[in-house]
């Protein structure tokens, strides 16, 4: 069991590492996407390339990386879909091919959600997509959405879910420490513009 659960967080390691926001934009030739606004490889930063097909392609394939891990996990191994999950979601924040300079992780775990507990998805997604278009303000959105996941576990009983969403939700709030600063001096950018810090 010890030799699945490893293969497991590698797996989930290795697909939730894929930068595909780097990859796409580098395929449509929009340069480095790192060069780009906040410097972000996540959908937000990608939008500020111009292309909203871009960026919804991101958005989607750095969500169901983490689906298809857990997926992957659950067929081969059974039991140790949480060691995909957790894998997944490091592997965004932190891959090992960009120095460890990764995304925020928000669409990510709405991937994690979606096969784990699907009820805390759709409030996920609804908070995250009813935030952004109401308040125009990606971080805001997203880690809203993300402290909704461990609340949805809570409300619904799934105790033994609740602590690996509560750390999954901090790990995601904690990648927004830079938009908390700027949300506190006012001066976090909008969706559709350039970030002034």
């Amino acid at each position: 069991m010890d030799t699945e659960l490893l293969f497991a967080l590698a797996l989930g390691y290795l697909l939730g590492s894929i930068p595909f926001g780097l990859i796409l934009t580098r395929l449509a030739g929009k340069g480095d996407v790192r060069d780009i606004g906040s410097g972000n490889i996540g959908a937000t930063n990608v939008l500020r390339t111009g292309s909203k097909p871009l960026a919804a392609g991101t958005l989607i394939l750095d969500c169901l990386k983490a689906t298809a891990a857990i997926v992957i996990a659950r067929h081969f191994w059974p039991g140790t879909e949480n060691f995909a999950a957790a894998g997944a979601l490091v592997g965004h924040l932190y891959p090992v091919w960009l120095k460890f300079k990764g995304g925020k992780g928000v669409a990510t775990l709405l991937g994690i959600l979606i096969p784990l507990m699907w009820q805390a998805a759709v409030v996920y997604a609804v908070i995250w997509l009813g935030l952004l278009l109401v308040a125009r303000i990606s971080s805001v959105a997203g880690m809203t959405a993300a402290a909704s996941a461990p609340v949805s576990a809570a409300v619904l009983g799934e105790q033994e879910l609740l602590p690996m969403f509560l750390g999954f939700a901090l790990l995601v709030i904690w990648k927004h420490k830079e938009n908390i600063l700027r949300l506190w001096a006012g001066t976090e950018p909008k969706v559709g513009r350039r970030p002034s810090a």
